[in-house]
């Protein structure tokens, strides 16, 4: 029998913030998310320190996040001549990235970044897919409105 969340894990996690995916090119994957499925388009911007163009397209409570590469030699230009596009991501918003970071180092998860960093949906930190049985992990504590 699957055990459930205690309250202490239900209160840090609030929701899927959003997935984010790959595409070769920001534009013609905004032609199909936006355009075809007719997502709503929030934000858009170039994120030089993580190496991308991104935009963020609202779906209901949650977003998709189309991310290009902006250097075929970074983690998300690889990630795209590996397997082409597609799921890369999934982020749970939180009330306090520091806390989840922290969280997480106290239990043993391999963690990607040692701090929160900024990124289109605010304050972000990765956890290693290696300790996330395959799936890369973001908690990401968007600004304040």
């Amino acid at each position: 029998m699957p055990r459930s969340p205690g309250p202490v894990a239900a209160e840090m996690l609030k929701k899927i913030h959003h997935i984010g995916v790959v595409v070769p090119n920001l534009d013609a994957g905004l032609k199909f998310w936006r355009d075809t499925l007719g997502l709503h388009f929030t934000k858009s911007a170039t994120i030089e320190e993580q190496g991308v163009r991104a935009a963020l397209l609202k779906a209901g409570e949650s977003e998709i996040e189309l991310l290009e590469p902006l250097d075929p030699e970074n983690a998300v230009g690889k990630f795209l001549a590996r397997r082409g596009g597609g799921l890369h991501h999934v982020c749970f918003e939180t009330d306090d990235v520091v806390r989840e970071l922290e969280a997480a180092r106290g239990k043993g998860i391999q963690l990607i970044d040692q701090n929160p960093r900024k990124g289109l949906a605010g304050m972000i930190c990765f956890l290693h897919p290696k300790a996330t049985r395959g799936v890369l992990v973001e908690y990401a504590q968007p600004p304040a409105e």
